[in-house]
Order: structure tokens, then sequence, then C-alpha cells
């Protein structure tokens, strides 16, 4: 007579057992769809390496990197269903945006091209599931593509017009003379002429990816994640008029404080105070909300999924 102990052996599911990653598919892929783009990734690094303003692109697919390696048991657990009929829509989609890009010589449809191409590969491998699982990882990836040409012109002089009457509002209650025609404040030293790199639309890039990789080691709450998104337009906004205000003040102090290094570390120095407001505004939320809900010091005990 069998015990009750081999019984239950026998009646339970034998669980599969557990994948290993498979490096070498991984490292295929990955170097097709390099040698595919290699063109057009090429000049993207480049201009990571050549624009102070893309500098983080050389994070982004690290931290994404990171993201997937952090999920990879999750991963190898799951049930892949390849999905064609996503997938190479997708994929053909993609390669036939980089196609047109590359006719028109326009280089945000070409880059954004190879990750429409990489999602159409994921569909085709282990489908929407898979996708979804890499959701995060995969929002992150656009963030190291500069913004299209056509956006940033139109939105760049609003920007430095806001920023420069700023300045010229806060020069006026510390008593700094200061006449301000459009974008160029005339004070006494020198004329100060308030560039596209102060409008606030470059940083934006490098505080939106900054918001979202602290939002998400740092609150489970997708609504709070997506308040600390939306608040870094302001914030790089405001940011960027308290650079032109403060180069105002050090150009009456010394002319040279407002150019060369000392205006790149000035830029740098700002955009460290724009991540410490962005991180002050979700303390504050945070302390709002325990004040409201009553739960004491843990606001995410029952709110949200990581996604």
């Amino acid at each position: 007579m069998a015990s009750l102990a081999d019984k239950l052996s026998e009646q339970a599911p034998i669980a599969p057992p557990p994948r290993s990653i498979p490096w070498a598919v991984i490292a295929w892929v990955t170097a097709l769809l390099i040698a595919a783009n290699y063109p057009i990734l090429k000049y993207l690094v480049l201009q990571w390496w050549n624009d102070e303003d893309m500098t983080h692109g050389f994070l982004v697919p690290i931290v994404a990197g990171f993201l997937v390696w952090e999920r990879r048991d999750k991963l190898m657990a799951m049930e892949f269903k390849p999905d064609f009929g996503w997938g190479l829509p997708v994929l053909l989609w993609g390669m036939l945006q980089g196609y047109l890009g590359m006719i028109a010589a326009e280089l945000f449809l070409q880059r954004t091209s190879v990750l429409i191409v990489l999602v159409g590969i994921l569909l085709m491998t282990g489908g929407t599931k898979l996708v979804r699982a890499l959701l995060y990882p995969l929002l992150l990836l656009p963030f190291m593509i500069p913004i299209p040409t056509v956006v940033y012109n139109r939105i760049t002089f609003p920007l430095q017009l806001f920023a420069s009457a700023v300045a010229e509002q806060v020069l006026g209650w510390i008593n700094i003379p200061v006449l301000r025609d459009g974008n160029v404040l005339h004070l006494a030293s020198q004329d100060l002429s308030v560039a596209e790199a102060c409008s606030g639309i470059r940083s934006l890039m490098s505080l939106s990816f900054l918001s979202m990789v602290y939002s998400y080691f740092s609150d489970q709450r997708i609504w709070m994640r997506w308040v600390l998104f939306a608040a870094t337009i302001p914030i790089a906004i405001l940011a960027n008029a308290g650079r032109v205000t403060i180069t105002g003040i050090l150009s009456e102090i010394n002319p040279e404080l407002a150019h060369g290094f000392f205006h790149s570390l000035e830029g740098w120095v700002i955009f460290v105070i724009a991540g410490v407001m962005l991180i002050g505004l979700h303390a504050v939320l945070n302390r709002l909300t325990r004040m409201g809900s009553g739960k004491g010091s843990n606001p995410d005990a029952t709110e949200g999924q990581v996604v």
C-alpha cells in the first residue's frame, strides 16, 4: 500500500527545469541588429560624444540592460509564444521607416526605426507577454535619441523668451540694470544672448530620463511615476531660467564668468539642482500622501505594482 507522501508526489505537477539564458541567440540577434543599422548607430553614438546635452545617451542602454538583467528569473520562467501576427508587421514597419528616413535624410526617423525593429523581433520571438515584461526598459530607450529638429526648432524660441523674461524680472528685483530685447539681455558689463542651450528643452531629455530611473528604484506607485515624469517639464524650464539669471548676476561680478568653462560648469550645477528639486518634490508628495491616508510611513503598501 502506497504511503500518503507517495500519492501526493504522484498527483503534484512536476515543475519544468529552469531554463538557462540563451546567450548565443541574444548575441547573434544583437550583432545582426547592430550590423544592419551600423551607420545609424555610429552617428548616434558620435552625437552622444560631441553634444554635451546628450551625454546621458551612453547611460540609457546600460540602465535598460540592467533592468532586463534584474528581471532575468521572471523572463526565463515565462512561456514564450511567438506572435508573427503582430511581430512581422511591426518589423516591416521599422524597416520601411528606416529606409524612408535614409531617403529623406531624417535622423529621427532612422534612429527610432531601430527601436521599432527591436520591438518587432521581441514580438516574433516571445510574443506580447515578453514585450509587456520588458515594457519599462523599452520605454527608457527613446531617451537616447535626440528630439527631432522640427519639434526642437518649434518650441525652443518661446522657451528662450521665457527664460530671458524671468531673468530680466529677477535682475530688476535685485537692482541690476537690464534691458531685454527679445532673447538678448543688455547689461552694464555686456550683452547676454539667451542661446538655445539655455531654453531648457535640451536638459529636459536628461532630466526626464533621470526621473524615470529614480522613480523606478524609489517608488512602486504608477501614478507617482507619472507625476514625477510630468514635473520634469516645469522643473527643467525654471532651472534654465535660473541659469540665465545667475549668469546675469555673475557677469556683473566678472564678465568672464558668463563664458567658457564657468558657464558650462554652471549648467552642470543647475542640472544637479534640478535633480534635487525632483527628489524634493517626491519627498513632499510622499509626506502629503501619508498625511492624507494615515497609513504611517509606508505609502507603497497597498498601491501600484512595479512595471
